[in-house]
């Protein structure tokens, strides 16, 4: 599961949308929704992807993707 709370935090920090997020992952929109939300899964390309829209770097890259 990623950690929701970060992920929309940073795409509210750099003005990132759900279109946004969707556009870049090549998703539609709602299901960019469900995976922000953790309705369902990302894939690992998924999650780089979203981790480059995002500015995310390496080291930080557990603290937004894997969470108990």
């Amino acid at each position: 599961m990623i950690n929701t709370n970060k992920i929309k935090g940073r795409m509210k920090e750099l003005e990132i949308t759900q279109a946004d997020v969707a556009k870049a992952l090549n998703i539609a929109q709602p299901t960019a929704n469900q995976k922000i939300n953790n309705a369902r899964p990302f894939d690992l390309e998924e999650a780089e992807l979203l981790a480059n829209l995002l500015k995310i770097n390496a080291g930080d890259f557990g603290t937004y993707f894997f969470t108990n």
